[in-house]
């Protein structure tokens, strides 16, 4: 343990310097005169020696604590480091109604394809130690429901409260991918990457998804699209819960992203797994050592002693 600011302990003989000052000139009172005997039977009532000393002993020790606090105590604790990667990721996930189609399988049980995304994308994100995640859900309408943060468990707490619903009904990938973007065209991350999960086609947006995908690669975002369904328009045309992995693939490749297909959950951890080598996370850095500020303890304790101070002269008066 050391002191920021040691130098504050040659405060300590203040007080001392303070009684060579002058005294302060009394003013005359009316002293109230008793005789021997009465006089010498209040004497015998006042207080033991513990509690006749504490006015004289307590301001020094509040003083002392005060200085201590001062000078700023603290103490050496090594922590983990948190790796910085310098690299921006925007989890843009559908939340449009085709989702709650269950044709997913997870431990033999159908689960929604948003159960799936969930599932699997809270795996991903828990993983992105050392990057700045973000989650950006749209539907009809497109929000950010986690800023761009290097606090991982609360995009995956995010991620589960999403909701089928909560932003409408229609597929308005442009916008999602035009939110996710404008957030990241001000960032000065060296890496910035927007995972788009959908399974359907633009429905509601007024910009053509493929338009996005061009616009991000002139500021240097790359978006790798995740298609999400069994079928697809290309071989399904009539089918309306039908993946336009045409549209997906379409954005990816104009902003020199990879475009993934997925069928089966088990398709969708090896997509997350292909990622991950796309975009590796830092491995553990050395520990380092921080200071941990003890101040709070003596000067906690002459707030204590102070109020036991006042309580003592109150109750001499």
């Amino acid at each position: 343990m050391d002191f920021a600011l040691p130098l504050a302990f040659l405060l300590l003989p203040l007080p001392l310097l303070a009684r060579l000052l002058p005294p302060l000139k009394r003013a005359p009172s009316g002293a109230v005169y008793l005789p021997p005997s009465i006089a010498d039977r209040l004497a015998s009532g006042a207080s033991g020696g513990l509690v006749r000393l504490a006015p004289r002993l307590l301001p020094a020790l509040i003083w002392l604590l005060l200085v201590v606090g001062l000078a700023g105590p603290r103490q050496i604790a090594v922590t983990d480091a948190l790796s910085v990667s310098g690299r921006d990721i925007v989890l843009v996930l559908d939340l449009s109604g085709s989702m709650q189609i269950a044709d997913f399988s997870l431990g033999g049980a159908n689960i929604t394809r948003l159960d799936a995304v969930k599932h699997v994308a809270t795996r991903f994100v828990e993983g992105r130690k050392g990057d700045r995640v973000g989650l950006v859900l749209f539907a009809e309408q497109a929000y950010f429901a986690a800023p761009l943060t290097f606090d991982l468990p609360a995009v995956s707490a995010a991620i589960a409260q999403a909701s089928i619903g909560i932003s409408g009904q229609s597929t308005a990938i442009a916008d999602g991918l035009g939110l996710a973007l404008k957030r990241l065209r001000t960032s000065d991350a060296k890496s910035r990457v927007i995972i788009l999960l959908s399974d359907g086609s633009d429905t509601s947006g007024t910009v053509v998804p493929a338009e996005v995908g061009t616009l991000a690669r002139s500021f240097g975002v790359r978006i790798d699209s995740i298609a999400l369904g069994p079928r697809d328009l290309e071989t399904s045309p009539t089918d309306r819960d039908a993946v336009d992995s045409a549209t997906l693939r379409a954005i990816a490749e104009a902003s020199g992203g990879v475009s993934y297909r997925v069928k089966t959950l088990d398709d969708l951890g090896a997509v997350t797994a292909a990622i991950d080598k796309l975009e590796p996370s830092l491995a553990d850095q050395p520990p380092v050592s921080v200071y941990r500020d003890l101040w709070i303890w003596p000067a906690g304790l002459a707030l204590l002693l102070s109020l036991v101070l006042l309580l003592t002269r109150e109750r001499e008066a």
